[in-house]
């Protein structure tokens, strides 16, 4: 029996339940080319994107939101297959790692040339105690961790509403820049009051633009570290944030771009990953090492002007 093309794990909660509609679409359009695999529960996902890539399917798809291409990202990693695709067909509450490939929900009806297979970075982070993850869009920490956390407790919204309003409890309630020892690259800041550090592969962190000119196949993380900012600046800048228009010249704010970083505080850390957590504050992990690898996954997306 002929493997299908396609391997399509699919998450039935993806998009707070309401993905249904596209999913039968997606299942009409591609009938015998693919294989539909569902997940049961957390974790779940990595394990099926494993064992089809380890069955030889030459594409294993995320359909679902950005937790769903973390698992199946990992998975595929994982399963050490130098030559397997990974496609999305974003159907969650926040894409954003589709908004990086350059596609929209609905980019499998139609012919597009414009597609292609792009040799994609992935970050990789571990903690002293022996955590590991790899991740495709971006890696949060403090501030970006708490918003995660508050989306989490909010029910009926999606996409943009959903991470606006969580960003506003979480500026009410977790607000803190605890002094951090930060080191990216060579560059190392003592004790730096930290809000917030992004280290982006793609554009876009729960539909906010925190690194409007991030690539995800340039061979480095775009940064954004956040210091002492106030709650009422932050506030102010948050509609520009929206678009990618982040505050030039502002003494609290620090970008650029780096290959590895390190963290070290004395209090826990809250990371999330792709949205989805590395550790909590209740984990008590208080250090991490992050290095990025070059083209380590294929992944079906328009190229990236300038990049193969």
């Amino acid at each position: 029996m002929t493997t299908p093309e396609f391997c399509i794990i699919f998450n039935p909660a993806s998009g707070r339940g309401r993905s249904k509609r596209r999913l039968e679409g997606l299942r009409r359009a591609l009938d015998s080319r693919a294989a539909f695999w569902p997940t049961e529960r957390a974790g779940h996902a990595e394990e099926l994107a494993r064992k089809a890539a380890l069955e030889g399917f030459p594409i294993v798809a995320a359909a679902g939101g950005d937790g769903t291409v973390h698992e199946v990202a990992n998975g595929l990693l994982r399963s050490r297959s130098p030559t397997v695709i990974l496609a999305v067909f974003p159907v969650g509450s926040a894409n954003d790692y589709a908004h990086s490939l350059g596609i929209d929900a609905d980019w499998w009806r139609r012919p597009d040339p414009a597609l292609g297979i792009l040799r994609a970075d992935v970050g990789v982070v571990r903690a002293p105690t022996g955590r590991e993850r790899f991740f495709v869009n971006g890696l949060g920490l403090g501030f970006n961790g708490s918003v995660t956390l508050e989306s989490r407790r909010i029910k009926n919204l999606q996409g943009l509403s959903l991470y606006g309003l969580a960003a506003l409890r979480a500026m009410w309630s977790r607000y803190t820049h605890p002094p951090m020892n930060i080191r990216l690259d060579d560059s190392v800041m003592q004790q730096a009051p930290t809000l917030l550090l992004t280290l982006a592969l793609g554009r876009r962190e729960g539909n906010f633009i925190l690194a409007p000119d991030a690539k995800i196949d340039d061979g480095l993380f775009d940064y954004l570290h956040v210091g002492a900012l106030s709650r009422l600046a932050l506030l102010r800048h948050m509609p520009g944030l929206l678009v990618g228009r982040l505050p030039t010249g502002h003494p609290a704010l620090r970008t650029g771009r780096c290959s590895r970083a390190g963290v070290e505080s004395k209090e826990p850390l809250t990371v999330h990953v792709d949205g989805e957590f590395f550790c909590l504050p209740e984990d008590g992990v208080c250090s991490l090492e992050v290095e990025l690898i070059p083209g380590g996954l294929r992944v079906l997306g328009r190229a990236t002007p300038g990049h193969s």
